[in-house]
């Protein structure tokens, strides 16, 4: 639900130090995590209150209260935001906002009878280190993958895209739990419409907490009804920045170690960094291999099903012999067959997701061999469709996006029930179903199939395949950015040697 409301707050200064502290501490009254310490300086009172944990406690000693306490200063709030040698400091008089700020790892100052509370930020981020990718792993280029630190994400961004025009709006998701979302986009190269509506859909949610990034993402794509992500989610900041770079809009958000990418088309879910990466021709042989395997995946085993059960006269001879052979023993039509191997294949893939990394291997591989063996033998299923069954596996595994991936893996279910129930036509009906349902979505109000429909040549060299990096002059036309040239086609073809 996506509804604008301002919360009310009262301002509760000026007053008595002794006043404000069991107003405080009535609010944290199920536990003590509250620490509030009173000092005289210069015959006034002055409280400091935070809460430990959230806060590092050198900064608070060396940085706040040695700058304050030491000082011959007569100080007012003014005066400490203007003489503290501390950034981001902030007066605040409304005892709602002083809530949040606490619970967000900032120190607050109140003089006695003063008009505002000062308030700095001196979170203490516990954080893990970077590391390598572990849901988009490549091969070549970088291996570095965002972390839950926001800080530490944004800084990332900021040093692989190193231009002022870089924005990094801040934005406060959740009314009982903020979360702090940033919204970055190139302001000389993004299209306005797509910033502002990403900007609108997040400051509208009326909620009181967003867990992550992908349940963001849920909340502001375009339908919540079909199965494909509309959005893309990434690990890789290498990814993002280029996407950026593009035209693209990203979000980040604290605790998350995914950036969403919009808008996206459906070959966005196709592409590689690595494509990037690699010389144009073997970038575009890999491309295309996923489109086919994408393909393949859906198709593959629902034509086995729809021949063998309907259209035997579609199959080669000597392959019908080894077909009826294989099936001489199975007691079960084609399609419980598929069906059942189709949910083994997956509980083997959720089994090895959820286990242990070391032992979850090794339960994949081994799980595999028996189970299809034990299966075979048994008279359960047939040896033929057991390979049919692994290449559409292995087919779906080739998109980098693991959400597209398992929308792969889904759409093999309906496609063998049409296929067990009418044959070819029951397929080309699912086919015919599906190029209708894509031609209807849109991502942040951008058409999902673009370049293919609308039909954009120019971007075909950069959606389906690719071309040498001399013709990728012009950026993605779909995304309608602000500046739609990289660089002069003629500039980028010169070559000269060191003695012209």
């Amino acid at each position: 639900m996506r509804k604008n409301r301002k919360s009310k707050s009262t301002e509760i200064f000026p007053l008595k130090i002794d006043q404000l502290e069991p107003m405080l501490q009535n609010k944290f009254d199920s536990n003590n995590d509250l620490s509030f310490s009173v000092y005289e300086h210069q015959n006034k009172k002055i409280a400091v209150f935070y809460i430990p944990h959230l806060v590092a406690p050198d900064k608070v000693e060396n940085l706040l209260l040695k700058s304050l306490l030491e000082s011959n200063s007569d100080w007012t709030a003014t005066a400490i935001l203007n003489n503290i040698p501390l950034s981001f400091g902030q007066e605040i008089s409304k005892l709602e906002e002083i809530l949040t700020e606490l619970v967000s790892g900032k120190v607050f100052i109140y003089i006695e009878d003063e008009d505002t509370a000062v308030n700095y930020m001196m979170l203490n981020v516990e954080k893990r280190s970077l590391s390598k990718a572990e849901t988009e792993t490549v091969v070549i280029g970088p291996q570095v993958a965002f972390t839950e630190s926001i800080v530490t994400n944004i800084n990332i961004l900021r040093w692989r895209i190193r231009t002022p025009d870089l924005v990094l709006e801040k934005i406060m998701v959740g009314k009982r739990y903020p979360r702090e979302v940033r919204l970055v986009y190139v302001k000389s190269v993004a299209n306005e419409t797509d910033v502002n509506t990403m900007r609108q859909r997040i400051q509208e949610l009326d909620i009181d907490e967003i867990e992550d990034n992908n349940v963001l993402m849920q909340f502001i794509e375009d339908s919540s009804v079909t199965i494909f992500p509309q959005f893309y989610s990434t690990e890789l900041p290498d990814r993002a920045s280029y996407a950026i770079t593009k035209g693209r809009v990203g979000v980040l958000m604290e605790n998350s170690p995914n950036a969403i990418l919009a808008p996206s088309t459906i070959f966005s879910f196709f592409e590689s960094t690595e494509d990037i990466y690699m010389r144009w021709n073997l970038g575009s042989f890999l491309r295309i291999l996923r489109f086919v395997a994408m393909f393949i995946s859906i198709t593959l085993t629902p034509l086995y099903v729809a021949g063998v059960t309907y259209h035997f006269e579609t199959i080669p001879t000597q392959l019908l012999v080894s077909v009826g052979q294989s099936r001489a023993s199975v007691p079960f039509p084609p399609i419980f067959e598929a069906i059942f191997l189709e949910l083994m294949i997956e509980l083997l893939r959720e089994a090895g997701a959820r286990l242990p990394t070391k032992v979850g291997q090794t339960i994949g591989i081994v799980g595999g061999v028996v189970v299809g063996t034990a299966a075979v033998q048994a008279g359960i299923t047939s040896n033929i469709l057991i390979i049919f069954i692994t290449i559409s596996a292995l087919a779906s595994f080739t998109s980098p996006s693991y959400l597209m991936g398992t929308t792969i893996r889904l759409l093999r279910f309906p496609m063998i029930l049409l296929a067990g129930m009418l044959g070819i036509i029951g397929i080309m009906f699912g086919l015919s179903f599906l190029i209708i349902h894509l031609l209807r979505i849109t991502s942040l109000g951008r058409p999902y199939l673009s370049p293919i429909y609308p039909f954009r040549w120019m971007d075909l060299n950069k959606a389906l395949f690719r071309l040498p990096q001399q013709f990728q002059g012009k950026r993605f036309v779909s995304y309608r950015p602000k500046e739609l040239l990289r660089f002069k086609k003629r500039k980028g073809m010169e070559k000269k040697d060191i003695d012209e």
